[in-house]
């Protein structure tokens, strides 16, 4: 018997000769004023139509999948209605309720998901542990080799909206393992490197993979768990990335002063092997957007709500990482706090960011237009509060723990927010977050420095968290625009 259309696909429901493609879990019903909105749910057996004109969706019809295969769903008709049976429903396929338990098989593929995510992240951020270690083996200044990191975020912002549309039609499964591998080599690389400039080869390669992989976890994710659980696993994901934050520095800094550097990158290209292993066993199948590639990308950036939301994403994105590039020299301004005082400053916005992860996880699906105006209020008013903190250490390191649990909050609450801003086209809007998150890490921390060189810190902090305000302003403002 063939199934139900997948939910995050789109589907095709015809009536009375007319057409109309909707996104999974809403059915088209057409009526004299033109089309409404209802949803496709089960009880006892039955499809059950439910909605503001249900009446109007009595009529017969036929649900066609876009996709290779066909599959159809027989909707109750006015006949159904009057007589107390329905015809046998024994081949009447059943579409999985928003109020159905998700099974444990789709929890699991979300973990390794985030394992994947979590190795990559690791291989991103290991550079800053690593550059003078890296700048003295090659015989390099730690300016020039800091331009890894640089050569990581330019491809990324390349290799975000970019992925899709080199594989439009590729299971988005076989991508990802694909961008693991990639991932693994490019580590490989990186430790056996004669010289810098493979270095910077192999880090380009690093940056396609995480921006690839980031832009495609929104689709994945989505293709495992329904619309109303979306949160929850995209919380569950950016776990790897709070855990990356957490561990990747230290790590790096612990490894390479037992073995060396190059070892540090061996380790991580192990765990990336791990990762894509567990990856490729848990994760079923994620057949590529029916409609993808350039003509979807662009109808996403017609979307007013989508523009105003990436601009603010990018205020508050720029703002923070304006500020926070440069979060030692503003902490070593404070008397009393040491370097080792900031390795546990850096410690506690850790572990801030990964509580603040796991509590939007828990808001971002039911309370979604909440976490829009609380999280950029967090962050804004916590770097306000950092300048003003400056000379109390106590003060430093409150505002530094509220600021990391507001910013680990930003990223599931900004995929969840794109996922209801483009429901249809969810592999063009992850693109599109990658591309913003990309640009803004890299116009944030450029504007920054020229700003803390023309002015002080306090005024960088000052004018960074208003920003942030801002771009929180812009982005609450496109509430309505968004799916509930």
């Amino acid at each position: 018997m063939l199934g139900a259309p997948e939910r995050g696909t789109s589907a095709l429901f015809l009536a009375d000769g007319h057409d109309q493609a909707v996104g999974a879990g809403d059915i088209g019903a057409l009526r004299k004023g033109g089309p409404v909105r209802a949803s496709l749910s089960s009880s006892g057996g039955r499809s059950v139509v439910h909605g503001d004109d249900a009446a109007a969706c009595g009529i017969s019809r036929t649900c066609v999948s876009p996709a290779d295969d066909v599959r159809r769903i027989r909707l109750p008709s006015p006949s159904d209605r009057r007589s107390p049976r329905m015809t046998s429903t024994a081949s009447v396929p059943q579409i999985r309720p928003d109020t159905e338990a998700v099974p444990r098989h789709a929890w699991a593929a979300v973990v390794a998901l985030m394992l994947a995510i979590f190795v990559l992240v690791t291989s991103e951020f290991l550079p800053a542990s690593l550059l003078p270690l890296m700048a003295r083996d090659f015989g390099i200044t730690e300016g020039l080799a800091g331009q890894v990191v640089t050569a990581t975020a330019v491809m990324g912002m390349i290799a975000g909206p970019g992925t899709a549309l080199l594989f439009p039609k590729l299971d988005r499964k076989v991508l990802i393992v694909g961008l693991l591998a990639l991932a693994l080599v490019s580590n490989l690389l990186t430790a056996a490197a004669p010289s810098y400039a493979l270095v910077v080869v192999a880090r380009l390669a690093l940056g396609a993979a995480v921006a690839g992989t980031w832009a495609m976890a929104l689709a994945v994710a989505a293709s495992l768990v329904p619309a109303h659980r979306l949160g929850r696993a995209m919380m569950i994901v950016n776990i790897g990335v709070s855990g990356a934050t957490v561990a990747a520095v230290p790590l790096g800094a612990l490894i390479s002063s037992i073995a060396g550097w190059r070892t540090v990158f061996l380790a991580v290209a192990a765990a990336t092997a791990v990762a894509l292993v567990i990856f490729a066993f848990l994760v079923p199948r994620v057949p590529a957007a029916t409609a993808g590639g350039l003509r979807q990308l662009l109808d996403a950036l017609h979307s007013r709500v989508m523009i105003v939301g990436l601009i603010g994403l990018a205020l508050l994105v720029g703002g923070h990482f304006g500020s926070y590039t440069f979060v030692r020299t503003a902490a070593e301004a404070t008397p009393g706090i040491t370097a080792a005082s900031v390795a546990l400053l850096l410690a506690l916005y850790g572990v801030g960011g990964l509580i603040g992860n796991v509590l939007v996880g828990f808001v971002a699906d039911r309370r979604l237009g909440v976490a829009m105006v609380a999280v950029p209020l967090v962050i804004g008013l916590s770097i306000i509060g950092f300048s003003f903190a400056i000379g109390s250490p106590a003060l430093v390191f409150i505002a530094a723990t509220i600021w990391g649990i507001g910013f680990g909050a930003n990223p599931t609450m900004s995929q969840t927010w794109i996922s209801r801003a483009e429901p249809r086209r969810i592999e063009a809007a992850g693109g599109l977050f990658v591309f913003t998150f990309q640009l803004a890490i890299a116009g944030g921390a450029a504007i920054g420095g020229i700003l803390l060189d023309a002015t002080s810190v306090q005024t960088l902090f000052l004018t960074a968290g208003v920003v942030v305000l801002a771009g929180g302003a812009l982005l609450v403002s496109t509430r309505r625009g968004i799916s509930a």
